[in-house]
């Protein structure tokens, strides 16, 4: 990878954001310059414009194409959200297509990156604290994504001017994830008059109490993804992410706007007609009898086909080729309209980054393990479930949302044609008098549902936890992984072991230990905070 060089006086990696589709309906279209921009020349709108950028890139928004090749056809898949009807996506079954990634690693490295990075140099060299920190916040947010991905990174050396880019160990990612949020938070709370941004900021448009509370969110986040590997570092962030102030409400919610011109991905892969809804997403929402169905999914095109009484059918991930084709996207469900194309009913919902719901189930856990988060489990486990049925998108009533939470429904059998028993035996309602492991997993199948679309975040989860206990795939073609295995890592990309050879070979050893004995470079080895001995995939009854 060749590294993007940020000067004081010149700035040469700004021209990248000129080449982009502009979010003309937000702010002004600037229009690719004719010589390179000078640091002089940099105004509000400029500086704005490739902030917003990076937040655009950096979730891999920008095209139906980057986000399938990202996120679709690997977390989409691997946390079990959906299944592929196309027979030439072979992800579904375990196989890493290293042109795929590599694409989308490199869309991350030559637009996201480059673009943050030249915002955080500029604010810092020109005194701008409450940007430069609402930066860094941005910063943990993409950056996270991508060391869960792959693990070790190119992180703190990225921009360096050289040829090698050497990889920063997860642990060292996460621990400067842990400072900058602290050095953030600092400067937001002494700032809290200011705006990060203003109207070019697709997240919050400025809101300095909404990035304050956005960055301990993260924290949160981040501590309990170590809690296993670092447990008592992570108590520590947690709880003192939780005392600063975290989401607590929708309105708290972190989403990324959309425009004609920035459009949702999903309502241009829906177009292309290739993937449908989980047999998983089918046992969970069908036997919870779940307000968040219809919010989430279409009822199959061709109704009820599995004689349940339902027409939201579900399909098993890992069907080998020769069981799939597009004649199967009739017979299982698509994505709920709001998803789609405009001229099939779409409404181009904002991007997902994170929400109260998940907040709520990370205070949950937390408490479960006796830390000070503000409420005991069961009380936090009930308020996610609350805030993710009363999201706008959903819009379930104060008495469907206490019917659910108080249900002892448990997951249904799909009633499918691969004989797929119930997903699980856990009810919605916590219980209290259960063992740990009973409600851990209730928290994180919730969890699970609220994050939805969100699959970054629900597969760092699944591999975190185990749970929610998905099924099987159909047929692993992965010679490292079975078909009851969790899908680890995505493995390093062919351009770097072109482009940066000595750095991405050296960084193999740091694959899940910063000490250096990892690796190899392979999707079932575990990153550095997958260490617990969690459950595979295997629902109930399966084989």
């Amino acid at each position: 990878m060749k590294s993007f060089t940020i000067r004081a006086t010149v700035v040469s990696a700004l021209a990248l954001l000129f080449l982009l589709p502009g979010c003309t309906d937000h702010y002004e279209e600037l229009n690719t310059p004719d010589r390179e921009i000078v640091a002089s020349e940099v105004d509000a709108t400029t500086l704005g414009q490739a902030f917003a950028r990076s937040q655009w890139a950096g979730m891999h928004a920008g095209t139906g194409v980057g986000h399938q090749i990202h996120k679709s056809l690997f977390a989409d898949l691997y946390a079990q959200y959906f299944a592929t009807t196309a027979p030439y996506f072979d992800s579904d079954q375990y196989i890493e297509v290293g042109d795929w990634i590599d694409s989308g690693w490199n869309n991350f490295y030559s637009s996201a990156a480059p673009q943050l990075k030249f915002v955080r140099d500029f604010t810092r060299q020109n005194d701008m604290p409450v940007r430069y920190a609402a930066a860094n916040i941005w910063r943990v947010e993409i950056y996270q994504r991508m060391t869960d991905y792959f693990g070790p990174i190119p992180y703190s050396e990225f921009g360096n001017g050289e040829e090698s880019v050497p990889y920063d160990s997860q642990e060292e990612i996460y621990m400067d994830f842990f400072a900058r949020l602290d050095s953030s938070y600092q400067t937001l709370s002494n700032n809290t008059g200011g705006s990060a941004f203003g109207s070019s900021d697709l997240v919050y448009s400025g809101d300095v109490q909404q990035w304050m509370r956005f960055g301990n969110s993260l924290q949160l986040r981040a501590a309990m993804r170590i809690r296993h590997v670092m447990p008592e570092k992570a108590k520590e962030e947690a709880e003192e992410a939780v005392s600063r102030g975290v989401m607590t409400s929708n309105g708290h919610n972190a989403e990324l706007l959309t425009t004609q011109n920035n459009r949702n991905a999903y309502g241009i892969i829906t177009n292309w007609g290739e993937f449908r809804m989980s047999s998983s997403m089918e046992s969970l929402l069908e036997g919870y009898n779940d307000p968040r169905k219809s919010a989430y999914f279409n009822p199959s095109a061709s109704g009820d086909q599995d004689g349940d009484g339902s027409p939201f059918e579900g399909m098993r991930n890992g069907l080998p080729r020769s069981a799939k084709g597009t004649e199967l996207n009739g017979a299982y469900s698509d994505m709920a309209t709001r998803f789609l194309n405009e001229n099939r009913g779409g409404s181009n919902p904002p991007v997902g980054v994170m929400n109260a719901a998940e907040v709520y189930f990370l205070r949950a856990e937390g408490a479960l393990l006796g830390w000070d988060m503000g409420g005991s489990a069961e009380e936090l486990y009930n308020e996610g479930i609350r805030m993710s049925l009363s999201e706008a998108r959903v819009g379930a009533s104060q008495q469907e949302i206490e019917e659910y939470v108080n249900s002892t429904a448990t997951p249904a059998s799909p009633s499918d044609q691969w004989n797929s028993g119930p997903m699980s035996d856990i009810p919605v309602d916590f219980q209290s008098g259960a063992d740990m492991e009973t409600k851990l997993e209730q928290i994180i199948t919730q969890k699970w549902l609220a994050l939805y679309p969100v699959s970054l975040e629900a597969f760092a989860e699944l591999r975190r936890t185990g749970y929610p206990v998905l099924y099987p795939i159909i047929d692993s073609r992965n010679p490292n992984l079975d078909n009851d295995d969790i899908f680890r890592r995505m493995t390093f990309v062919i351009s770097e072991f072109n482009n940066n050879t000595q750095a991405t070979e050296n960084a193999i050893p740091l694959i899940g230990s910063p000490e250096g004995n990892g690796g190899p470079d392979q999707n079932d080895t575990k990153v550095w905070w997958d260490v617990r001995d969690a459950p595979a995939n295997q629902g109930l009854g399966q084989p």
